[in-house]
């Protein structure tokens, strides 16, 4: 649910002469901060900096509040504001004394408020803060993001709202849409809910200035599912008197069966942030591409089944309202379509916390938003690995943010996803996790010396070997780059894009969909490499049947194929036996 609100700024001497048109102006436009009072008007022949106007949930606090680690683009404020816009949006503001800035709102369980500053990002001074604006029912379930589950069978479908279980019973109504019919008998099932609170944060901005209340996660599960059916559901929430508040209606297909031969088609890409679609800016606002990449899947709905975001989801940094502009933004996709993640620098991140990288890159949130505002089908939340068997894929997902290093608990979880598959019946093998781990040749590997982040590689290459790993996806590089199936750096076929016969090598393939800015390359392309392209794009990978895989490589601004290749090998050729001879699972048996 979005509401856009225009904002009109003019001239306190011209108030009276327009206050009726500009009365009538809100009629027409649906203004819903009209500032008339005196608080707001914007004197040309003062000089400041520039103008901006911001918008604030409640409780704002408009005093400066210096941060250390502040991104340029940070206002210095105790508060930071949901999105803010220069005032000179409106051309030649200050000659005519007047402007309109519009911004475009998602449900946010909040009132919201617009307030004008002087000064600039570095010295933020309050000129006028309009009275609260309350959203239309605002606790309404909002932003629906599906999720297979532990079985093919299971699809978890997770949402956002402003009711605790105290106020309202959460649950999801579904069934088969039948032909001829439409709808079938509905079931319901209840959901779970979770929150957070702000000394669930590690530090700041998250836990300080970045703070905001995140209301309530909910996560239901609609089981015993029939393979390639269409199903329907509806979230909702029964108040105590019986009604019921509901969201939206929404479709989608159930999971094939693993092994089952259809076409499947699935979205692979990593560091597609968010942004504002009314051009307003917000704090740690710079991922370019994410909307192209976003508007591109949403046309192209009908022709995927299943997407992985491979972590660095919304780049919040700490500013938690941004999870709900980046659940709102992708909502249209996650609604219909399974939306599994993996966890990222952007989202785990912090120092003394468990991770692998004592670093500060989540902004506080150390993996507590990403665990709890997606669901997906890990043994343990905290640890951010999992498998999913779609049809005759089987993806093996991996958290670079936690140590993989021979013996590790991730490592053998690894070792068991990876030597438990069928290949006659699910050939295609993928591994994903967020750093690279090998290979990659952005110009910033480059200078440190190497083409990978610095640890785990070598012992992972041995189990993608030892199982035949068909491909191996990476995101946290801003570029799109594709090797040719290789171990240990050496290419193992001059073949550039028809793969078939024996497979003796894993390929490995780098890429953003809208990430903070693009990386460069270095100037000697590596043996290794086989296609390299600066933008923002997307992967998707076609399975027409057992022996026959597509991989291409689009990009978002257009959605054209850019790269892709193919693969064309029996099962025998992945195991290499012969008939009657074949172990079930891989050469680890």
């Amino acid at each position: 649910m979005t509401e856009k609100f225009k904002v009109i700024m003019a001239k306190k001497e011209e108030a009276a002469a327009k206050c009726n048109d500009m009365k009538e102006e809100k009629k027409a436009y649906g203004v819903d901060m009209f500032m008339d009072d005196g608080r707001f008007w914007l004197y040309p022949h003062i000089s400041v900096p520039f103008i901006l106007t911001s918008i604030f949930m409640s409780k704002f606090v408009s005093g400066s509040c210096p941060n250390p680690r502040r991104h340029p683009t940070e206002p210095l404020l105790c508060t930071a504001p949901i999105k803010y816009q220069y005032a000179n949006f409106s051309a030649n503001y200050l000659y005519w004394g007047k402007g309109t800035i519009q911004f475009q709102l998602i449900n946010q369980r909040s009132d919201f408020s617009f307030a004008l500053f002087t000064g600039g990002l570095e010295n933020p001074k309050l000129v006028g803060l309009t009275k609260l604006s309350p959203f239309k029912n605002p606790k309404a379930p909002v932003f629906p993001r599906l999720a297979q589950g532990k079985t093919h069978d299971e699809m978890a479908v997770t949402w956002t709202s402003g009711y605790d279980v105290g106020d309202a019973y959460p649950f999801v109504e579904w069934g088969m849409v039948t032909s001829g019919t439409g709808a079938g008998n509905p079931t319901r099932s209840p959901a779970g809910t979770l929150t957070f609170n702000r000394g669930s944060m590690c530090g700041a901005p998250a836990r300080t200035i970045g703070w905001r209340d995140p209301g309530f996660i909910h996560t239901a599960f609609m089981r015993g599912l029939w393979p390639n059916k269409e199903y329907f559901y509806k979230i909702g929430h029964e108040l105590p008197d019986g009604t019921v508040v509901w969201g939206k209606p929404y479709t989608f297909r159930a999971p094939p069966t693993p092994g089952q031969s259809s076409l499947q088609r699935v979205i692979v890409f990593g560091d597609m942030g968010k942004a504002e679609r009314d051009g307003s800016n917000e704090y740690a606002n710079y991922q370019p591409g994410s909307l192209n990449t976003t508007d591109a899947l949403v046309r192209d709905l009908d022709n995927f089944d299943m997407v992985f975001h491979i972590g660095d989801l919304p780049y919040a940094n700490g500013y938690i309202s941004q999870w709900d502009q980046f659940t709102a933004q992708v909502a249209p996709i996650s609604a219909r379509k399974p939306y599994m993640i993996a966890s990222g620098n952007h989202e785990r991140d912090w120092p003394d916390t468990g991770g692998f990288f004592d670093v500060e890159d989540s902004g506080g949130e150390c993996g507590v938003l990403a665990e709890t505002m997606y669901y997906y089908p890990a043994e343990n939340r905290a640890n951010f690995w999992y498998k999913v068997d779609y049809g005759m894929f089987r993806f093996c997902v991996a958290d670079s943010e936690h140590d993989w290093r021979e013996g590790t608990p991730q490592y053998k979880f690894i070792e068991e996803c990876l030597s438990t598959v069928d290949r006659k019946h699910q050939p295609w093998l993928i591994f994903a996790a967020h750093r690279v781990l090998g290979y990659s040749s952005n110009s910033w590997y480059a200078d440190q010396g190497s083409f990978e982040e610095p640890e785990g590689r070598e012992s992972l290459q041995k189990l993608w070997q030892r199982h035949r790993v068909d491909i191996a996806f990476f995101g946290h590089v801003h570029n799109y780059e594709r090797t040719c199936p290789l171990y240990q750096s050496q290419c193992v076929t001059s073949e550039r894009s028809n793969y078939s016969g024996t497979m003796n090598g894993t390929i490995v393939v780098v890429g953003g969909g809208g990430a903070s800015h693009l990386n460069g390359y270095t100037s000697a392309v590596p043996k290794w490499s086989v296609f390299r392209d600066r933008d923002y794009g997307f992967t998707k990978l076609t399975a027409f049947n057992h022996s026959s895989l597509l991989f291409e490589y689009k990009r978002s601004s257009d959605g054209k194929v850019y790269d892709n290749f193919t693969i064309h090998r029996d099962y025998r050729d992945v195991l290499g036996c012969v008939h009657d001879s074949c172990f079930p699972t891989t050469l680890a048996t």
